[in-house]
């Protein structure tokens, strides 16, 4: 069920990837993502394509971790695959039926646009997979650190962002077992149409908040017996320091995003 997805999770490994400083990690997927938006061709997608199964061999991170990651994405790829498919307009069209006319430039936009949202989401995933929240809340704390001076809340701004990642697993597997406790009562979840299964799922919301709340406040009194008082005063445990491995990793992207922006 929703346990299956790997939204925000971490998977722990020992591989080059997981050792590179966490703040090289966060700006070479801002660069990664923006790269996805210069791709004007199916060479370029190729490209990022070689990229991706690269980073998933050297990662250590199975395919199927990384399309499970995917697999919340289905309907919104296929929807946005027919609505431009459909609706595109163009000069040479390749089908034609009653009022559904289907382009080469509307399939070509079509195409583009799902590779687009499966790369986005497919770098953004290896970010979560391979970086620990307590490492990515460092990294955005550190990156944020200069805005400090005109009074950013850097570390909070940061805390924030890593127990919301934080939080989508756990909320997942919390949706997943009230799922099983009210199919054990009867409810269905698994017979229908898309509309009949969302229909089905509107009981979930308002438990769900519920433990929402109640996690929230557990974590807030948790933190409080800590004597969490935000940034101020804090040292870290491990010192962030940039090497050979980190500016290999620069120097590659840097180079694959070069290659996209002339050629791709």
């Amino acid at each position: 069920m929703l346990k299956n997805i790997a939204i925000g999770q971490y998977y722990n490994a020992d591989s080059p990837v997981h050792l590179l400083d966490p703040r090289v990690k966060v700006v070479l997927t801002a660069a990664f993502i923006t790269m996805v938006f210069f791709v004007k061709n199916y060479w370029g997608y190729a490209a990022l394509l070689m990229f991706v199964c690269f980073l998933s061999v050297i990662s250590n991170v199975p395919p199927r971790v990384l399309i499970k990651t995917l697999k919340p994405m289905f309907y919104i790829l296929v929807f946005t695959f027919i609505l431009n498919l459909l609706f595109m307009q163009g000069e040479k069209v390749i089908f034609s039926l009653w009022f559904i006319r289907v382009t080469e430039e509307g399939l070509n936009q079509a195409v583009f646009l799902a590779l687009r949202l499966l790369f986005l989401v497919a770098g953004a995933s290896f970010l979560t997979l391979t970086t620990s929240p307590i490492e990515l809340t460092d990294a955005l704390e550190r990156l944020m650190k200069p805005l400090t001076v005109f009074r950013f809340p850097a570390h909070e701004l940061a805390m924030m962002m890593s127990i919301a990642l934080r939080f989508i697993p756990t909320l997942l597997d919390e949706a997943d077992k009230i799922m099983k406790a009210q199919a054990s009562r009867g409810a269905d979840f698994e017979s229908g149409n898309i509309m009949q299964r969302a229909r089905n799922m509107l009981p979930l919301l308002i438990p769900l908040f519920i433990s929402a709340f109640r996690r929230a406040d557990e974590l807030a009194l948790a933190m409080e017996s800590r004597c969490y008082r935000g940034g101020k005063g804090r040292t870290h445990m491990k010192v962030l320091r940039m090497g050979a491995r980190d500016a290999a990793a620069t120097v590659l992207v840097a180079g694959l995003f070069t290659g996209i922006v002339l050629w791709g």
